[in-house]
């Protein structure tokens, strides 16, 4: 495989852009609260004569004299919202209507998973899209090299969404941003990627794997780019079962037209394959020598691999433990989320660096978290070690908005504290980025029930992070229901969570999430479960149970309350 000695192209140009951007970033944290005000008058200026800054009174928070006072002038006037509160003012802009949340309308949204059947549509501004997808990029590209100088020697596998998935009624394209992200990156790093852009369209998720380590694995990859790490467990299993026909396409310069392939993106891709004899002969060689081939052996000079670790990803780190190149640099992706690029990790620790010049911060203590009135902390008020759920406002028209996360705060980075995500918080559980709502999952039951006739009388779900999958316990009301009526059951409840999260849906459609685990409970479940809890010490008065969780402790507990 063919290697570049000296990148000096990209080190040069990134050190420049992304090195200038990064003393902002530097200068910003030595002072987060100076930062912070200044922050967030810039958005209440920015927004005071759009609709929802005008009932929220923008104007006369920007009167504050101090910091304390613009703080608490804001919480008085502005409410914390969920997406449900905000959804009124998008469809406002989703229908055409300017100056609603912000100044004009939105270039774009970026679709998510919400509580309710219907997806968020999360509004990306200009203003948003030059600062957070332009120049923090670019700090994100320097932060590459300056961790792993050799990252721009070969060729990039860059994992991302499709541009443009459909249209608002007003025309605006919804899509990832992730994928805006790659089209608007700097045409120097354009020309690294391993394929087109166009492999991200291919529907069928077999193919599109197939694609993308088809071309990949011929080149010299240097960096790999993808958020969630089961990308990468489906991405070896996909070498795993096709190996031998990449090395026949490699050799014929071939993509195998058994493949469900448009013709428009094939011929997209066909520029980018020659036949390459010598590569091929090389991975067979490979396979001869090691039997089954990891990435290790055909990237050996791989750099960098940037993904999430946080959170529940732990599982699938530990499915591709060992198979990279030792010398490589395994880099948390980052507190990130559709609504919100929180910061950017810059080393190799987990921590996120915030941008205390870009967006404003609240938080809330876990143990507040039930509290109606919680207090509100900024972001110089965080201490080391302790967790918080934030609450973030950005140039896109997000205020006082609710992320439902769980994170926690680490060294700090200038004098600004760093983060983590730990887990989701208020009925969300996400193994691997579906962002399951227990709304939906009752829902979904409750439409198999009426769709069956079958009568649920107790119901609880558990996602299993080792297996990727959810195991779903039913306490029937008429206990000679058999498995297979159960399982029927359960194909029920899967469908109607793909239909009413889109992520759930694509998550399960590329296999990253397996079919749902079906069991049937004895009679009495939930009081015998109750009852074994109070037993161990639980309050009864305080006794409250999600119906869909991740805890291995009661996991355990309805294990055991199983028909066998």
């Amino acid at each position: 495989m063919e290697q570049n000695s000296c990148p000096f192209v990209p080190n040069f140009l990134l050190g420049c852009a992304g090195g200038i951007q990064y003393l902002v970033l530097k200068r910003a944290t030595k002072n987060p609260r100076k930062a912070q005000e200044k922050t967030l008058r810039a958005i209440l200026n920015y927004a005071k004569d759009t609709e929802y800054g005008r009932e929220h009174k923008f104007e006369q928070i920007l009167n504050a004299k101090s910091a304390d006072e613009l703080f608490a002038l804001y919480q008085q006037y502005v409410h914390p919202n969920d997406y449900e509160d905000l959804r009124p003012y998008v469809e406002k802009h989703k229908h055409g209507q300017p100056n609603i949340l912000f100044p004009g309308k939105p270039l774009l949204y970026a679709t998510t998973s919400g509580t309710t059947n219907e997806p968020k549509w999360v509004p990306i501004t200009k203003e948003y899209l030059n600062n957070i997808y332009g120049k923090m990029t670019k700090v994100w590209l320097f932060n590459f090299i300056k961790n792993r100088p050799k990252v721009f020697t070969g060729k990039i596998v860059s994992i991302v969404g499709k541009i443009k998935e459909g249209e608002a009624p007003d025309g605006t394209i919804f899509g990832s941003v992730s994928g805006v992200t790659q089209r608007d990156c700097p045409n120097f790093v354009k020309k690294l990627y391993a394929s087109p852009s166009a492999v991200y369209s291919i529907e069928d998720y077999t193919a599109r794997y197939y694609t993308l380590m088809r071309m990949g694995i011929e080149r010299n990859i240097t960096l790999i780019v993808t958020a969630n790490p089961s990308t990468i467990v489906e991405m070896q299993n996909n070498v795993n079962e096709y190996f031998d026909d990449y090395c026949n396409d490699i050799e014929k310069g071939t993509l195998n037209p058994n493949l469900d392939i448009p013709q428009w993106i094939r011929e997209q891709i066909q520029p980018y394959l020659k036949p390459n004899h010598a590569r091929a002969s090389e991975l067979r060689a490979l396979k001869v020598r090691y039997g089954k081939v990891l990435p290790k052996h055909y990237w050996p000079n791989l750099q960098l691999l940037n993904t999430w670790k946080c959170g529940n990803t732990k599982v699938y780190l530990d499915k591709f433990k060992d198979s990279f190149p030792e010398h490589m640099l395994h880099q948390e992706f980052g507190y990130f989320a559709s609504e919100c690029r929180f910061g950017l990790v810059l080393d190799d620790t987990n921590n996120t660096v915030l941008f205390p010049h870009f967006h404003y911060y609240e938080f809330v203590a876990e143990e507040d978290l039930d509290n109606p009135n919680p207090t509100f902390l900024q972001l110089d008020e965080l201490q080391y070690g302790k967790r918080y759920c934030p609450y973030v406002t950005t140039f896109a028209g997000l205020y006082r908005y609710n992320m439902n996360d769980l994170v926690q705060v680490g060294e700090k980075f200038g004098n600004t504290p760093t983060v983590h995500m730990i887990q989701k918080v208020n009925g969300i559980v996400t193994i691997t980025g579906e962002k399951l709502h227990e709304r939906q999952f009752i829902n979904a039951v409750r439409e198999a029930e009426k769709t069956t006739g079958l009568q649920v009388v107790f119901f609880i779900g558990f996602a299993d992070l080792e297996q990727s999958t959810y195991q779903i316990y039913y306490e029937f009301a008429d206990q000679t229901i058999s498995q297979q009526q159960a399982e029927h059951f359960t194909s029920l409840v899967d469908d109607m969570l793909k239909n009413t999260n889109m992520e759930y849906k694509a998550k399960r459609d590329s296999f990253r999430l397996k079919p749902l685990i079906t069991h049937r409970l004895v009679e009495h479940s939930f009081e015998k479960f109750k009852a074994q809890c109070i037993a161990e010490g639980a309050r009864d008065g305080q006794f409250k149970l999600q119906l869909l969780l991740q805890d291995e402790t009661r996991h355990s507990k309805f294990k055991q309350l199983t028909l066998s």
